[in-house]
This record gives structure tokens, C-alpha cells and sequence, in this order.
């Protein structure tokens, strides 16, 4: 399971199921601007800032999660080792820190190491947020990558949530939330009308 799905799913377990179980993508002004922002830590070269090695698009895995994916960048410094993953915008929730958990997670499995914490780097305040890896946020992680894989198993669609996330999401046009609202309403009609009739 990539690990991008663990960002997708605390976002919106639709918009996971139709990326990583239909296939399904289209990009808008977000993911633009985000891929555009990302070419810069993705082409760039390791090297070392105010005394740390920082790689660069470091493959990750783990057998013992089904996880595979890549970190934007790992730094270690003083036999330290800490995941770093940018954003392009500013802080949504707990979304990126779910997905760097993820990454700690393999790094840890890979390199048989303990990773207290970790960094996302916020392009639209340009701030680096440390982020404290507890047992609460990898208990969490753990548990959403095992309903990611419920959900992918099942190859059932979820609703649509149809609020606020649906306006600036880009499968918009593919999810059709007004609809599967529209649907809610129907069925809650039907059993109304099935229950005053007494069927």
C-alpha cells in the first residue's frame, strides 16, 4: 500500500478509495501547485544544511506494515535519524503528520532504529513544525493504514461526505457528492414512506 493513501484517507476515505482503488486522479490549482513546489525536493541533490545530512527522495518500506513509498527528505545529525516531509501550503488538520508517522514507521523497520520525532516543512508560512512521534499518533497511523486496507480489500466506494472538503477537492467532478447526498435523501424518503404505510 503506498503510503500517500494514509494522507488521502484522513483527508477523505472516498477520495483514497477512488485514487488507490479506481485509479481515478485530475489535478487543479492544489495538486498543481504542489507538484510544481515538489520538483525542487524531489530533483534535489543530498547534501548539508547548518550540519545535517539531508537526503533527498529516500525509498521507504515496511514488511511488517505492507507500506512502501518515498520521504521528500530524511536528515540525520548526530547519529539521529528524522523524516521530513513538505507541504506546499499550510497545516490541514492531522493529515501530514499521519503521513509522516508512516514514514518514521518504515524508517524505524529499515534502519532498526528508534525515531522520537520528525519534521513538516509548511511552504505557505515557509516554518518547519517538529513533530513528536507518540504511541497515541503511531497508534493512530497503524489503525488508519488497517482501514485503508479494509477499504481496498472490500472495493467498496464509501459516501461522499458532500461539505466543505468537496469544494477545493480535484475528483469533484468524478465523486459527485451533490448525488450520492441526493441518494440520502432518497432512501431516508423511501423508508419515511415505507414506515407511514406500514410495508
Amino acid at each position: 500500500m503506498p503510503i500517500s493513501a494514509i494522507e488521502h484517507y484522513a483527508y477523505c476515505p472516498r477520495q483514497c478509495a477512488l485514487i488507490h482503488g479506481d485509479g481515478v486522479w485530475s489535478d487543479n490549482a492544489h495538486t498543481v501547485r504542489g507538484s510544481r513546489d515538489h520538483r525542487r525536493v524531489d530533483g534535489g541533490k543530498h547534501r548539508v544544511e547548518r550540519g545535517r545530512l539531508v537526503l533527498r527522495a529516500i525509498p521507504l518500506w515496511s514488511e511488517r506494515l505492507g507500506l512502501s513509498g518515498r520521504a521528500d527528505a530524511v536528515e540525520v545529525a548526530a547519529g539521529q535519524v528524522m523524516p521530513v516531509e513538505y507541504k506546499s501550503g499550510v497545516r490541514h488538520g492531522s493529515a501530514a503528520d499521519l503521513q509522516l508517522c508512516a514514514q518514521a514507521l518504515c524508517l524505524e523497520e529499515m534502519l532498526h532504529t528508534v525515531i522520537p520525532a520528525g519534521y513538516v516543512w509548511y511552504g505557505g508560512p515557509r516554518r518547519k513544525e517538529c513533530v513528536a512521534l507518540t504511541a497515541k499518533l503511531r497508534a493512530e497511523t497503524c489503525e488508519i493504514i488497517g482501514c485503508i486496507r479494509d477499504q481496498l480489500v472490500s472495493g467498496l466506494l464509501p459516501d461522499a461526505p458532500n461539505d466543505r472538503r468537496c469544494r477545493t477537492c480535484q475528483l469533484e467532478p468524478h465523486c459527485l457528492p451533490q448525488l450520492v447526498g441526493a441518494r440520502r435523501r432518497i432512501r431516508r424518503y423511501l423508508a419515511e414512506v415505507v414506515t407511514s404505510c406500514g410495508i
